[in-house]
């Protein structure tokens, strides 16, 4: 294990990224900078998650055996002595950016549990239905820009827990089509703002006894969601969503795909005040001819994560951002008879990096094939608690669901000291 060690560079890499970009920050949407909580660490989380189970083996943990590395060859980073899947050369060159977990292993291969478990923290239970990450955000943190939502959900991810059994108004916003900005944000050309406020308030009347009869905090959460979505209509704050009013050389920068698009977006989101932005990548589920599919898929997100990452230098974000990359387990060291690897619980790699992060090293390692952790095993629950105790919420208090059982932020596990500030 390579020893972590604090991310003193900060500022000359935030110089560095301007000049390397060469642009200035443009938009005007600088909410989080001016926040007077900044300093108090992180204020905002972008996760970046890998749906279908991204090869730890032909990212972020190659290994140089023959029957385990397959089509990826071993690249040197940034840091000595550790090494990436070539396919992530960008990535490579800001290695000392992130701190590199590879010792993560989870109990289920099975991707609707897997997923699941790894944005709660908990196995799905019939009786319960517990918070994603960025539930808990807005839950204790609260909103940080009262004009926008503070909770979102980029990409189409069908499987997302949402906000559990705390109140629906907390749930993510969900942005399909990050190009397209939030949906239904303008209204029909037949209907003016003031017929929609009275067709509003003619419901509301409507729905008036009905509330009376029934004082259930569910009912104010759904109506406190209505108003908010009904301030938002034709409000100057959705230039938040707007990809256009990026100058074309940042665009660029991330690549016009959705992995690009919604890490750009993630940016400006949490730039106008967002607390947490899950930015979901589908088609990692990579059974049959891998070296086709990674090379795309790799080649997309590698070009997205290292634009993310110098653009969160250059605009001083960094310093108020936790950023976690991440996918709910891993891939077999042997490849298959169709050229792919399979489902494997047993071992897999995820990145952390931003505020409240010790970053430039490794923690854990697995064998010399990949197959099982070999030193300094983390549960997803560590890892969950873990990103919770970064982004400073309240990790030893209890919630008490609706049936009364009792649960922490991100799980049963311990957060894992080493890999924070």
């Amino acid at each position: 294990m390579i020893e972590l060690c604090p991310s003193d560079r900060r500022q000359w890499m935030r110089r560095c990224a301007a000049s390397t970009l060469g642009v200035s920050f443009a938009g005007g949407l600088a909410f989080g900078r001016d926040d007077p909580s900044a300093t108090a660490g992180p204020q905002s989380v972008i996760y970046l998650f890998m749906e279908g189970a991204m090869s730890h083996l032909d990212s972020f943990d190659p290994k140089t055996a023959v029957d385990a590395a397959g089509p990826t060859r071993s690249i040197a980073t940034a840091v000595p002595g550790v090494h990436f899947g070539h396919r992530f050369e960008r990535m490579a060159t800001i290695a000392d950016q992130f701190a590199i977990v590879r010792s993560l292993s989870t109990e289920t291969g099975d991707h609707d549990q897997g997923q699941y478990w790894m944005r709660t923290g908990y196995k799905p239970l019939a009786s319960i239905a517990h918070p994603a990450m960025g539930g808990w955000m807005l839950h204790t943190k609260g909103k940080r820009n009262p004009h926008l939502p503070g909770n979102y959900l980029i990409g189409r991810s069908g499987r997302h827990p949402g906000a559990g059994f705390l109140p629906p108004s907390i749930s993510p916003v969900p942005i399909a089509k990050p190009q397209s900005g939030l949906a239904n944000a303008d209204l029909p050309r037949y209907v003016s703002p003031q017929l929609l406020d009275r067709r509003l308030s003619l419901a509301e009347q409507l729905d008036r006894s009905f509330q009376s009869a029934h004082s259930l905090p569910a009912i104010d959460a759904y109506n406190q969601l209505y108003r908010q979505a009904r301030m938002l209509i034709g409000s100057e704050h959705l230039a938040a969503f707007d990809l256009d009013r990026e100058p074309s050389p940042i665009r660029q920068q991330y690549g016009e795909t959705k992995i690009g698009r919604g890490c750009l977006l993630a940016r400006r989101l949490v730039q106008s005040g967002a607390r947490f932005v899950d930015v979901a990548m589908g088609g990692w589920d990579m059974h049959q001819d891998l070296d086709a599919a990674m090379t795309t898929q790799a080649g997309e997100l590698d070009r997205a994560v290292a634009a993310l990452m110098a653009d969160l230098n250059r605009t001083g974000l960094i310093e108020q951002t936790l950023v976690v990359l991440t996918t709910e387990f891993g891939r077999k060291p042997t490849i298959n008879a169709n050229a792919g690897r399979d489902h494997h619980p047993g071992a897999f790699s995820s990145l952390l990096a931003g505020a409240g992060i010790q970053t430039g090293g490794v923690l854990g390692s697995t064998d010399r094939i990949g197959h099982a952790v070999e030193d300094y095993p983390v549960s997803v629950a560590d890892f969950n608690r873990t990103i919770a105790a970064a982004a400073g919420l309240p990790i030893d208090d209890e919630f008490s669901a609706p049936n009364g059982r009792p649960f922490r932020i991100g799980g049963d596990g311990d957060p894992i000291d080493d890999l924070l500030a």
